[in-house]
């Protein structure tokens, strides 16, 4: 009978949603509505959070801002990280969160993302009012490339200086790893598969970002972190370098969808430990 009611419940605001404009809509991997505070309380008991979001949705980076916000008034013991911003622009990074150099020269020398003013900095301002730990965890883009080109073995070449930058030498892989599978899949045409070290490119920032998330954490603090969704979804990717270098860490994902309906999919549930799931005509920031 409780099953039937709460199944019934949901139906009931499942219509009224289809009725009226929704945003977004939260599910656990079961396909059960979870509500934003439902969520954020779980999460702030957790050592990390893996945020996959669509890099140009409106919806999802005001959702980070807020999910920021209430994680920090839950336990002011929180970090932050994301993937928009890169390991070797640590030091910059620092200075400008402690006020030590100007905003123009921050901005002039981050390598900042085209969206960073409308999607990221929010985020960061609210972190830098408030005093939050933020980390650069990704590899630099160049060194990206040298993977991209030469693979995993290019990356032997640099100084140990470059090597500072991105996760510790050898780098575990595996093309049947979740996400990679996927990608090693694909068709570019005629017949042709994706280049292992295409896929290895994208497993680089995936290393390095688990590895400067693990290097910084600080027991009893969440780290939020945030990452397109093919960087954590599936629990992949990042997590699943996580789950190497520190497999006592407590992980909850979030991945993003957009969808032209609001109903929960049977391939969503293997996608995070929630899924948000959005509006496909989502005004776009760029």
């Amino acid at each position: 009978m409780k099953r039937f009611f709460t199944a019934a419940i949901i139906l009931i605001s499942l219509s009224i949603m289809a009725q009226s404009p929704t945003p977004y809509i939260i599910y656990d991997s079961k396909g059960k509505i979870v509500d934003f505070e439902q969520m954020a309380k779980k999460m702030s008991n957790v050592d990390v959070v893996l945020f996959g979001e669509l890099h140009n949705n409106s919806m999802n980076h005001w959702l980070q801002l807020q999910l920021t916000k209430r994680l920090f008034s839950i336990d002011s013991s929180l970090q932050i990280g994301a993937e928009m911003y890169e390991a070797d622009n640590q030091l910059i990074l620092d200075e400008y969160m402690s006020g030590t150099i100007k905003k123009t020269y921050f901005e002039s020398e981050m390598r900042l993302w085209k969206n960073h003013k409308t999607d990221y900095k929010p985020v960061l301002e609210y972190a830098k009012k408030n005093n939050i730990p933020f980390y650069a965890t990704n590899v630099p883009r160049r060194y990206a490339g040298v993977v991209s080109k030469k693979g995993f073995k290019g990356l032997e070449e640099l100084s140990d200086e470059a090597k500072r930058y991105f996760a510790p030498l050898p780098v575990a892989f595996d093309t049947l790893a979740p996400n990679y599978d996927e990608m090693m899949s694909m068709d570019t045409g005629h017949g042709m598969g994706i280049n292992v070290e295409f896929v290895e490119a994208q497993a680089i920032k995936d290393a390095t970002m688990a590895y400067f998330i693990n290097k910084n954490h600080k027991k009893g603090f969440t780290f939020l972190h945030f990452q397109g969704d093919f960087h954590s979804k599936n629990h992949g990717a990042i997590g699943w370098y996580l789950n190497k270098y520190a497999p006592e860490l407590k992980i909850l994902t979030i991945s993003t969808q957009e969808a032209g309906t609001i109903e929960f999919k049977e391939e969503y549930k293997e996608l995070g430990d929630y899924i948000l799931v959005i509006p496909e005509d989502m005004t776009k920031t760029y």
